[in-house]
């Protein structure tokens, strides 16, 4: 049974990392491990409007009258969201090391529109473990709600890669046809860090080609959810939308990239040679 623990403000991230980077290597990842049984919640949360504008200005949505928008972005709860889930997968009870945990995938569902200067409850909590081909995969879910309804919600996961004592190759997966190119982005190498000082997210892989080095990069890699959000802020979601994405491959910083959709909803975003970085779908919903 899930147990809600109260907070009166969200955590600050950079003690999380440092904590679950020293409990990493005592940590033997499984599917069949137990899961915590924590839903932290925030409640009565207001959005920052400078920090809002910082997010909307390096990821490329468009500003309201007074610097941040009069709506949040469609990716902007995750940002909200995420000091929460890094407690609880930096905690002792969290079967995965935090270090190298990669995000492969989100999945949000925006039913409602999102005030700027609305007041939310926020709620994380672990969905679940699943064997992947290359290890584990967690699912955290984050939620917000308004008046007591949920007008936001997404799926995470994260794989913590491991030998999976399967026998032979690991299936190779055929990417998708490539999209029509709408537009091509040059990547500055301080990405990562303006990105980080908008979200909170300082993940040292972002940061600098020293500390990305460290970490078997040969460059400083954008962030994931950076790089759905720049996608999405050139597609525009509906009102009310159902968004897909997949994290396939980092993006190095600097860089260039190739935006691509088709119309029907598909973006993506490639790199040199037509390298699949990231992949997605947004879709209308009816409102609840």
């Amino acid at each position: 049974m899930m147990t809600a623990v109260t907070l009166a403000s969200a955590p600050a991230l950079a003690p999380l990392l440092a904590r679950g980077a020293l409990r990493s290597p005592f940590k033997r990842p499984s599917a069949d491990a137990g899961l915590p049984r924590t839903r932290l919640v925030l409640p009565g949360l207001r959005v920052d409007p400078a920090r809002l504008a910082a997010y909307e200005r390096v990821c490329g949505f468009a500003p309201g009258p007074a610097g941040g928008g009069d709506t949040l972005p469609v990716t902007y709860p995750h940002v909200l969201g995420f000091p929460l889930a890094m407690r609880l997968m930096s905690g002792r009870d969290f079967p995965l090391p935090l270090l190298g945990l990669v995000h492969t995938s989100v999945g949000i569902s925006h039913r409602a529109a999102l005030p700027a200067d609305g007041t939310y409850d926020l709620a994380v909590h672990v969905a679940g473990l699943a064997p992947h081909r290359r290890g584990t995969e967690a699912t955290v879910v984050t939620e917000l709600r308004a008046a007591g309804a949920v007008v936001w919600e997404s799926r995470s996961t994260y794989l913590a890669r491991h030998r999976t004592g399967r026998p032979g190759a690991e299936p190779r997966e055929e990417p998708p046809a490539a999209l029509p190119v709408v537009a091509e982005w040059r990547l500055a190498e301080d990405v990562g860090r303006r990105y980080g000082a908008a979200s909170g997210d300082r993940n040292p892989i972002h940061l600098h080609p020293l500390t990305a080095r460290l970490f078997g990069f040969p460059r400083a890699i954008a962030h994931g959810m950076w790089t759905v959000a720049r996608c999405l802020a050139a597609h525009g979601t509906p009102a009310t939308a159902a968004v897909r994405a997949r994290f396939r491959a980092p993006v190095l910083l600097p860089g260039t990239v190739a935006y691509g959709a088709d119309g029907s909803g598909r973006f993506e975003l490639r790199g040199a040679g037509g390298r699949l970085h990231v992949s997605g779908e947004v879709r209308a919903v009816d409102r609840d």
